[in-house]
This record gives C-alpha cells, sequence and structure tokens, in this order.
C-alpha cells in the first residue's frame, strides 16, 4: 500500500521534491538550484526546459534517498512560483523564449497602455481582482507574442501553447507532445489577469485585448482532483497527479488556514500574506489582490486578500551577492545582532518596483538615513527590518479590508529560522508571530491537496489536527517606539516613488 505523498516545489530560485508520510512528517528531500538570467536591468528569466530537466532530477534525488519507488506514492502534488510565464511550441514541446518572471517589469509599457483604455491600474480589478502591474502572467505573454519573431503568427494558427510553470511541468509529467494534459488550477490561473475570479473561466474579452488567442489558454481545474497520471517512462509513472496550487495558496493550505479569518505570511524570495476570506470574494480598497484561495474538488471556491511583497529573503541575497555585505544567508542576523538599532538607515527594496499595497512600478530601491554613524550592522538590520515594515503595511491593509484586526500571524518559509526578525515582526506589528512545527508549509499544502484527491487524508479537520505551534513571539517593544520606526518607514518610501523616466531603457 502507498505510503507517502510527493510533491514538487517549483520556487524561484531551486525546484524540490519532499515526500511526506501519513502524520505530515518530511521523509525525504531532493533539492536542485536553476540560474537566474538578468539580461537587462529589470529582466528576470529562467529556462523552462532547465526547470523541466531539475525536476525530473529532484524526484530521482528524493526517492533514492527516501528508498521508496513509484508504487509506495499514493499521489503527486504540485506548486509552483506563480505568474512566471512559459510559451511553448505544442508541437516540438520546446519553449519560444525563455519563462518570463514574477519579478520582471520589461512589460511596464504594456501595462500603462492597456490602463490608457480607460480606467487605469483598476481597468479590469472587477473582473479578475488584480491591479495593472508588471507582476501578472497574462501581459509577460503579451510581450513574448509581440516580440519573438514568428511567435504571434504561430500563437494564432494554433501552434502555441502558454502555462504558469504547473502547466509547463504538468503538461511534461503527462506526456508532452505525447498527449501531455495542458491544464492550469484556479490559483494559478487567478494570477494572469485573464480568469474572472467569479465565475472561475477565462474573460475572452481581456484576452482579446491583451492580443492572446484563446487557444493556447489551459484548462482551469480545481486545486485537490486526479488530473492524470504521470508518463509511464518516468521515475513517478502511473502515479496520480491530483493536487496544484500556486506556491502562496500552498502554503496557506499547508499552515491549515480553512477558516474563516485565518492568515499566513511565508517569508521567502518575496512575502506574501494570504487572509482566508471563505466563500465571500472581498473586493479590496486598500491595495490588495482579491485571489482565490483553494477549491477542493467541486466543492464551492474560497477565496483570499493577499499582500504581496516583491523583494524581502531575496535583499539578504542581494546584500551576499552583490554588496558582499555577509559571506552567507544565514550569517545577517549575527551582523544585525551587533548593533541594538538601525542606526537611522531604512533599506526600501524596491528593485521591482513596489507591490502591495502601492502598486507603483516606477519605484526603485533606496537607502535613505545615512550618516557616518551607519556601518555594517546598522545596514544589516536595516535589511530584516525592511521585511517587517512592508510586512506591516499589508497588515493594515488586511485589518482595513476586512473589518477586522489579526489576532496573530502564522509564518513560514526560510527567514522564519531568522529569531532577530522574528521578534522584531512580533515588535512592529504589535500581534504574536507564531512558527508551526512543520516548517515545509508550501511543498506540505501541495501534499495535502493532492492526498485528500485520493484519499489519503480524509477531510481537513484530519490536517488541522496535524498543525502544531513550534514557536511564539509576543511583541516586547513600546508600542510609541514602534509606531515610530514605522512612520519613519513611510517617509523613506516615499523618497522611492516616481524615479522611473518615460525615456528610461
Amino acid at each position: 500500500m502507498a505510503s507517502v505523498i510527493a510533491a514538487i516545489d517549483q520556487g524561484t530560485t531551486s525546484t524540490r521534491c519532499m515526500l511526506f508520510d501519513h502524520d505530515g512528517k518530511v521523509v525525504a528531500v531532493g533539492q536542485k538550484e536553476h540560474q537566474q538570467i538578468f539580461p537587462r536591468a529589470g529582466w528576470v528569466e529562467h529556462d523552462a526546459e532547465e526547470i523541466w530537466s531539475n525536476t525530473r532530477e529532484v524526484v530521482g534525488q528524493a526517492l533514492g534517498k527516501g528508498n521508496v519507488s513509484s508504487g509506495d506514492i499514493a499521489a503527486v502534488g504540485i506548486t509552483n512560483q506563480r505568474e512566471t510565464a512559459v510559451v511553448w511550441d505544442r508541437t516540438t514541446g520546446k519553449p519560444v523564449y525563455n519563462a518570463i518572471v514574477w519579478q520582471d517589469t520589461r512589460t511596464d509599457r504594456i501595462v500603462r497602455e492597456l490602463g490608457d483604455l480607460g480606467g487605469g491600474a483598476e481597468r479590469y480589478k472587477d473582473k479578475v481582482g488584480l491591479p495593472l502591474a508588471t507582476y501578472f502572467a497574462g501581459p509577460k505573454v503579451k510581450w513574448i507574442l509581440d516580440n519573438v519573431d514568428g511567435a504571434r503568427a504561430k500563437a494564432e494558427s494554433g501552434d502555441l501553447l502558454m502555462g504558469t510553470i504547473e502547466t509547463w511541468l504538468i503538461w511534461n509529467m503527462t506526456g508532452g507532445t505525447d498527449g501531455g494534459l495542458h491544464i492550469t488550477d484556479v490559483s494559478n490561473a487567478s494570477r494572469t489577469m485573464l480568469m474572472d475570479y467569479r465565475s472561475l473561466s477565462w474573460d475572452e474579452d481581456i484576452a482579446a485585448e491583451m492580443g492572446i488567442p484563446t487557444s493556447m489558454l489551459p484548462r482551469i481545474v480545481s486545486n485537490s482532483e486526479e488530473y492524470g497520471k504521470a508518463r509511464a517512462q518516468g521515475l513517478l509513472a502511473g502515479v496520480p497527479i491530483a493536487g496544484s496550487l500556486g506556491d502562496q495558496q500552498a502554503a496557506t493550505f499547508g499552515q491549515v488556514c480553512f477558516t474563516k479569518g485565518m492568515a499566513k505570511n511565508t517569508y521567502g524570495t518575496g512575502n506574501f500574506m494570504l487572509l482566508n476570506t471563505g466563500e465571500e470574494a472581498v473586493p479590496s480598497k486598500n491595495g490588495l489582490l482579491t485571489t482565490l484561495c483553494y477549491q477542493i474538488g467541486d466543492k464551492k471556491p474560497v477565496y483570499a486578500l493577499e499582500g504581496s511583497i516583491a523583494v524581502t529573503g531575496s535583499l539578504v541575497q542581494w546584500v551576499r551577492d552583490n554588496l558582499r555585505l555577509i559571506g552567507g544567508a544565514a550569517e545577517i542576523e549575527a551582523v544585525a545582532k551587533s548593533v541594538d538599532d538601525n542606526g537611522g538607515a531604512y533599506f526600501v527594496p524596491a528593485f521591482s518596483g513596489l507591490f502591495a499595497p502601492h502598486w507603483r512600478s516606477d519605484a526603485r530601491g533606496a537607502i535613505v538615513g545615512l550618516t557616518r554613524y551607519v556601518n555594517r550592522g546598522h545596514l544589516a538590520r536595516a535589511v530584516l527590518e525592511a521585511t517587517a515594515y512592508q510586512t506591516r503595511e499589508v497588515l493594515e491593509a488586511m485589518n482595513a479590508d476586512s473589518g477586522v484586526d489579526l489576532t496573530e500571524l502564522r509564518v513560514d518559509g526560510g527567514m522564519i529560522a531568522n529569531e532577530l526578525l522574528m521578534q522584531f515582526q512580533a515588535d512592529v506589528l504589535g500581534v504574536p508571530v507564531v512558527r508551526p512545527k512543520i516548517a515545509e508549509t508550501t511543498a506540505l499544502g501541495a501534499a495535502y491537496a493532492a492526498g485528500l484527491a485520493v484519499g489519503f487524508w480524509a477531510d481537513e479537520d484530519e490536517l488541522t489536527a496535524q498543525w502544531a505551534e513550534d514557536k511564539r513571539w509576543e511583541p516586547a517593544m513600546d508600542r510609541a517606539q514602534a509606531d515610530r520606526y514605522y512612520r519613519k518607514w513611510g517617509k523613506a518610501v516615499q523618497r522611492t516613488l516616481d524615479w522611473v523616466d518615460d525615456d528610461d531603457d
């Protein structure tokens, strides 16, 4: 009898395969990083074929380490970096261009031109829950069709397919050019700017306005159902593919935020806070996204408010790789602890503009408040504090939209190992920050979705019973002091705006 669920977690910097047992415990992990491609300032690409190759490799690693074969796996779930767009030839199986990553800002002109048709950034918001922004997948696909030789003609003749990363992986995993399934789940589809979030169907008018032929679009499915089986010649031969969620929805699922009003914050490359709003889609008046949270089989969809922050963990990578301020990401906590505060320095990492709640693609990064007193420790602290301040901006927007103040914040992702950051986060928010015992919530969420579909777990109640608290940070800073710091952060943000000019390349 099958004893594990496999989860493929295709992230911004690496791909992992994790095996989970019935208790939600990790049995084995395979992981491999992929190349980050920066052709020009503001452009970020991935090689989709490299990602598919790495996916096969990490599955092999996990199966080897866990000493399991495909017969031991009840199902596989997939979770992925959202919004990153791939366009490929259905006949050859080859991408026509690199995947354009969610952080990429090259579609700024496309986004502005669409807004100029009427309504500005809010043009499609009532239908899709999203503002016009470079973040989302639809304009990225338009850019590929407009700029790759022959792509538009091929698309219009029905030869090209598009999708976010889970679509690309599932198509390849189920046979590729030999009958591969061309599907996307509701959570990923809700990030294209092409799906009506009420009907859960593609909006043909928006697709036409973006110049995207509907023949390219995948079929939309729920997050938890048996889609098909993995191809016979692969390591997962015959295993049901039964779960698919965008990474932040997967983390929400893995944190068992199944009840209206529950929220989680993931600290990864960027930060993403999701608040479960139940079966009601809540339009945001405060710069948040109305998005799909999850849909289990043919049940009613559950919605969320989301605050997306572009740069948090990747800022730590940037000061490591570009400034050489630290030798390794883990070192930043020790350097930041060498001082008591930020020395008056604030670091606003608007490398790709600002996401929630500002949505300003004209912003660029800035370090402000510098004096000769500021040293390496102060800058390290400012780097960490930037994550906490951006999270407070999102939390305040969430409280305003929902009408209910959050009482605690469940956290996950790589940065939650940084205890200095977690304490400062609690201090700045004024609410407890709670870390779960099983920290791999994104992969776990994909495993949970797949396991529910095949009966490996009975229902959401069984999953909720597995969640356990590892550590809790209570606010310890004087509120007036926290508010002073946050006020200064707001001034720093203002200094980053209106930096990009129309004639900038």
